[in-house]
This record gives C-alpha cells, structure tokens and sequence, in this order.
C-alpha cells in the first residue's frame, strides 16, 4: 500500500476502514477497506479531516474484490434474474419472476473448488417467487489474481451455472378413478387437492373425467383428455397393486412410453410418470397426494409446470432427501425433503 494526497486518490482502493463521527447522528464506518474513491468523495474525505489515504498500489495482475465479483455474477446468472449492487466483492441475485430455480451442480462443485472465491445458492430444482433470493457469490480477499477469475471462467463453461425458467404451462386435465366416486358412494375430495396444487403454478384444470376401475375405461379418458389438448393428464387413484388398481396398466396402454412406475420417495412411493411422443406428461398420483401435505407430487409439479422433462435418474435422484418427516408446521420447498 502507499499514501497519497486525498485530492489524488480519484479511482483508487482504500486499505481501511474509515470511520465519520458526527456528533448526535451517527459513528461509524463512512467508506469501507475496499472502497473505490470517487470524485465525489473528496470533500467527504476531507471534511472528515482525511488529508492523506492510504491506498493499493495498483498492479495490472489483479483484480479489486468488486471486479471479480462481477464476474463470479457473470458465470453465475441465467435469465429472469436480478443482481444487486456489488458491496464489499459480494453481489446477490433474486428471481426477476415465479418459476423453477436449477443449478448445473456438477460445474458449480467444480467452480467453488477453487480458493479465494464462493458461490452459494438455494438448491437446484426449487420453485421460486419473484423476488426471492437464489444466491449468493463472494470474493474473499480485497483483491484476487486475474489469472484465477479467468479458471473460474473457463471451469464455469460458456452457459451460465443457474437458471429460473418462469412456469409455461397452462392446461391440464384429470382422471378420477375409482368405482366409490364414479357411482357417487363417497364424495371426490382428491381433485380439489389437485386443482389447487396446480393452480400455484398458474395451471387450470377445467377437464375432468370420472370413470369406474375398468382399465379400459381409464385408458379411454386420458386418451380423450389428450385430444382435448390438454398440456398435463392425472390419473387420481387406483395406483397401488391391489387387484382392482388398473391406473398404471391404464397409462401404459394409452400408448404414453413409461418412465417409472414408483420413486423413492414417501410419501408418493407409488408414483407414476409417462410421456406421450409429443412430450405431453401423464402422472398417476397415489391417495397419499391427497392428505399428506406434501408428497411426490410436489417435487415433481414444479419441473413439469417449467416444461423440465424428467427422467428416470431424476426420480432415482430424489432418494436422497426423500423422505418427508411430516412436520406439523410445513415449511416446504424451504426444507430438506427431496433437495438431494
């Protein structure tokens, strides 16, 4: 560090802390190590008797801790997103919209492997309001070599590490199976809990068929919700192994290809999911959807609604963090359950 005339210190880097008292208003810190001097800040400085600073000589091989922080935003944020002011080499993003956070973990691991820098985020795969926080990234000396914010570059890759992609999908129909609704021995109360699930995501579900447990018949709706053109089918009930549960065997043969009958989660063990060749999802939910608060459903609701199409790994994935504990006080998506 060197010292110089405060007159001079235009553009410079303070080494310090330098703290204002003004009597009855305030004592504390007026700019912070790490500051750089604007014009602007001259009279300030010398009012507060600030003839000489000390400051960083420069060095062409680094950059100052806001410098690299705007680059650990750069490799860091997708569209729909918000950075903050950069203070002190830390720079936060939040949502610019509702939608599904995803973080490229992999990369992230590979990018926070390298000292002197950090990036922290919510975990992939989270829904999202406008205006939540998604990350955070710090540098964490006053200044860092050049050379390492370019390995950050190169580790992070030409696509940004996180993405919020707003929800897309606005129809869906549902299947209520089952012989006791169908011939209206007890009341539906499975498809509320649906309507109203999806409807956080901005998706309605105007179409809705009710049919025995004749697998035929289930067929036949969702294949009829399908021509309707709906962008999401679900099948409620008969999804277990009891003999007369034929919504599964009903999926496969409406002629979507199966990507998993069962997760590795609870509740929602007996999850379905299938994809017509269109891309258009069908899900056959388990009763558990309809009275636990929060199930398989969902984990998976949200990259669907996103038009995130999922695979059989992505379900195997969920085990890790799949088991729900039932909390009396519910605080999902802002727990552990299915964030591995």
């Amino acid at each position: 560090m060197k010292l110089i005339r405060t007159e001079d210190a235009v553009g410079q880097v303070l080494c310090h802390d330098l703290t204002q008292i003004i009597k009855g208003v305030s004592k504390g810190p007026r700019f912070r190590k790490g500051h750089i001097v604007a014009e602007e800040d001259i009279p300030v400085l010398l009012s507060m008797g600030k003839d000489q600073l000390y400051v960083w000589e420069k060095d062409d091989t680094v950059y100052h801790e806001n410098e690299a922080a705007e680059i650990l935003c750069q490799v860091s944020m997708g569209e729909n997103m918000t950075p903050s002011e950069v203070k002190e080499g830390k720079i936060e993003l939040t949502a610019a919209c509702d939608g599904l956070f995803t973080v490229d973990v992999e990369r992230l691991d590979a990018v926070n492997e390298i000292d002197q820098i950090m990036i922290a985020t919510r975990h992939t795969n989270t829904p999202v309001k406008k205006g939540d926080k998604l990350l955070g990234t710090r540098v964490i000396p006053l200044v860092i070599k050049k050379e390492k914010m370019e390995l950050v570059r190169k580790t992070a890759g030409e696509k940004p590490l996180c993405r919020l992609l707003p929800y897309r999908m606005k129809k869906a129909g549902i299947v209520t199976t089952g012989n006791e609704v169908f011939y209206g021995r007890i009341q539906d109360t499975f498809t509320p809990v649906v309507k109203n699930k999806l409807e956080q995501y901005g998706i309605q579900a105007e179409d809705h068929l009710t049919v025995g447990d004749e697998k035929e018949k289930i067929t036949a709706a969702i294949r009829e919700l399908k021509a309707r053109g709906c962008e999401l089918i679900i099948a409620t009930g008969g999804m277990s192994v009891d003999p007369d549960d034929q919504t599964p065997g009903a999926i496969k043969e409406s002629g979507a290809e199966v990507v998993t009958y069962g997760a590795p989660v609870l509740p929602g063990a007996m999850f379905c999911l299938a994809y017509f060749s269109d891309g258009t999802p069908v899900m056959g939910l388990p009763g558990c959807v309809m009275y636990a608060k929060t199930t398989i459903f969902d984990l998976v609701l949200p990259r669907i609604a996103a038009g995130v199409r999922i695979s059989r790994k992505d379900i195997t994935r969920l085990g890790n963090g799949g088991l729900c504990l039932g909390c009396e006080d519910c605080r999902w998506p802002d727990c552990g359950f299915g964030t591995g």
